[in-house]
């Protein structure tokens, strides 16, 4: 991307320019496609002209990669913010965005290598109503079955005690712990 970027013989090297890299399974790249340009210190994207390309090579994976003429390359609120919303959009077109690459003439920052892609990929802020809606759904089932086997296990207990088990054997069998096996006395 900088051969890209200092081949412009200096025209637009001053304006800000997003770009995507599209990938194959095999991480072959399909294409390479300027989203836009932009001014000094921003430039505007919109999800619909950054997947469509890659909706339309057939693309699976993705590298968002955008430049800060500055040379400043840590990432701003505003590089944040759309690569979390581009990780959502993603998903849902399972076009899975590997990497958001800020470049200079000289060097680039990494948000994976910087851990950031990581922190961004747990963020909720864009995730649509119906996913979060199904998450949570999913999370209480698993803590209702939970709940479940540990009833289960506490009734088992009971009638091993009454059977006259010891605590150390019951504690084995249902997985309680000795403290919980002893207060059923």
């Amino acid at each position: 991307m900088q051969e890209i970027l200092l081949r412009e013989k200096k025209i637009d090297r001053n304006k800000e320019h997003f770009w995507t890299i599209g990938l194959a399974n095999n991480n072959q790249i399909l294409y390479i496609e300027l989203i836009s340009l932009g001014g000094t210190s921003k430039t505007i994207v919109e999800p619909m002209q950054v997947f469509r390309v890659g909706v339309l090579k057939g693309a699976v994976k993705m590298l968002l990669v955008h430049n800060h003429p500055s040379g400043d390359l840590i990432p701003s609120e505003q590089d944040k913010d759309i690569t979390d919303r581009l990780l959502q959009v993603g998903i849902i077109l399972d076009i899975q965005v590997i990497d958001y690459l800020i470049i200079s003439e000289k060097s680039f920052t990494s948000f994976l290598d910087i851990g950031l892609l990581d922190i961004l990929k747990k963020s909720n802020k864009y995730v649509p109503a119906f996913e979060l809606e199904a998450r949570i759904r999913k999370e209480a089932e698993a803590l209702g079955e939970e709940r479940g086997k540990y009833i289960r296990n506490v009734e088992i207990a009971k009638e091993l005690k009454k059977k006259g088990l010891g605590d150390q054997v019951i504690a084995e069998v249902t997985g309680l712990s000795i403290g919980e096996v002893e207060e059923l006395d």
